[in-house]
């Protein structure tokens, strides 16, 4: 029992100091003696009581002596299910139960460090799984175990500063998933660049040529647009400085006609109409020696590859605010729309010839090349298309086959 500076009995734990001062001590769930203060007696018994309560209360979520296993099971009942989605749930019980759980699963958490972390990447990698899954893996364990920080099970993450064996790769061309199509564009709906967005992935323009468009360039009475320059922004000879310049195409090739579907036509009718209201308020009317540029800034000063980027990213970070780290969506620029819509022509049959005429490739091999996993995909899924209907017709000659032995024919 503490005392008071008088000797009069305080109750189990509690003291005052020299100072007049009171305190207040207890043991926590971990064999840690806490300590807590106060200017009065009242004060001091009020912190107490709630330091062992709160104590008392994470008790129940785990003990010490926790797996990694156990705690999966917790921190996905209790921080993920409840906000996740279904699917969400499922790709995070692969990677875990896949990748971790046979390496790490029977492992307390307070006895796992970042070298084992580390063997287990290096393992799952060894075994021919890429950046995307190692990274998944790490992001996974980060989040999971900075839980258990939070939790006071662990005093620090050993996934923090792993490092992964293989770069990330850079050349391989991005498209977004359908699912992060979908999310995308029903977060920009309404905002300025939308319209800029939708008429990116529905024609497969480079930025540059996006950047060039003027109305004279759509012909809406046979839903096509002309792709005859592109913007750029670039410090050429003679320049003092980066300036704009309407250039040629990129190449022979790249000069060419688009078609336009609904969602395109629509998005360039309300592109037409608020360009005509941002050039009427802008400062900038008439003072820049440029055609009359249909996608433009607020301010009616032409775009650049990194407006366009810090608008992309903007939009981007708004989605990942509701998101799960390990579902966030990855910052992209803006060629990831052409490459998304290249992919959608080919999950959609077009033959890659078209696909070439529509990005202005110089050649059908460099499509060919560009998009070697999606048309590996695609024939995968053909490939089950055609097992099904060869199924079907094997299902249907077995039973020929056994009616003719039946009836002895």
């Amino acid at each position: 029992m503490g005392k008071d500076l008088k000797g009069k009995e305080l109750g189990k734990g509690i003291r005052q100091r020299k100072d007049g001062k009171y305190s207040g001590r207890f043991e926590d769930r971990f064999g840690r003696r806490r300590e807590v203060y106060g200017s009065t007696l009242k004060e001091v018994k009020n912190k107490l009581a709630l330091a062992v309560a709160d104590n008392e209360r994470m008790r129940n979520v785990v003990e010490p002596s926790t797996t990694l296993d156990q705690w999966y099971e917790k921190w996905m009942k209790v921080y993920k299910i409840p906000v996740i989605r279904i699917n969400s749930k499922k790709h995070y019980e692969t990677v875990y139960t896949k990748h971790i759980q046979p390496y790490l699963g029977n492992k307390k958490l307070t006895d796992i460090t970042k070298l084992m972390i580390t063997d287990t990447i290096n393992q799952v990698h060894a075994k021919g799984y890429q950046w995307e899954t190692l990274n998944k893996i790490r992001i996974l364990l980060v989040d999971m175990l900075n839980r258990a920080m939070e939790d006071d099970f662990l005093v620090k993450n050993p996934a923090k500063g792993v490092r992964l064996p293989v770069n990330k790769p850079q050349n391989e061309p991005k498209a977004l998933t359908r699912e992060d199509q979908a999310d995308f564009f029903e977060c920009s709906a309404g905002t300025f660049y939308n319209n800029l967005f939708v008429v990116a992935i529905n024609t497969g323009l480079r930025p540059g040529e996006l950047f060039a468009l003027t109305e004279d360039d759509i012909d809406f009475e046979k839903n096509e647009i002309k792709v005859n320059k592109t913007l750029l922004y670039q410090k050429l000879d003679g320049d003092t400085q980066k300036e704009f310049h309407i250039d040629p195409p990129k190449t022979k090739s790249s000069y060419r006609t688009v078609p336009i579907n609904s969602f395109c036509r629509g998005a360039l009718q309300e592109q037409i109409i608020l360009h005509k209201i941002i050039c009427d308020n802008s400062p900038y009317k008439g003072k820049l020696d440029l055609p009359d540029l249909l996608f433009t800034t607020k301010f009616g000063t032409p775009l650049n590859s990194q407006l366009y980027l810090q608008a992309i990213g903007k939009i981007i970070d708004e989605i990942n605010l509701t998101k799960d780290p390990l579902d966030a969506m990855e910052k992209f620029s803006g060629h990831t729309f052409r490459h998304t819509f290249a992919t959608r022509c080919f999950e959609a049959g077009i033959p890659p010839k078209t696909v070439q005429s529509y990005l202005g490739h110089a050649s059908l091999q460099m499509t060919m090349d560009l998009y070697t996993s999606v048309l590996d995909k695609k024939k995968v899924d053909d490939m089950k298309l055609l097992e099904d209907t060869i199924g079907l017709e094997k299902t249907n000659s077995s039973s020929v086959t056994k009616k003719i032995i039946q009836f002895g024919a």
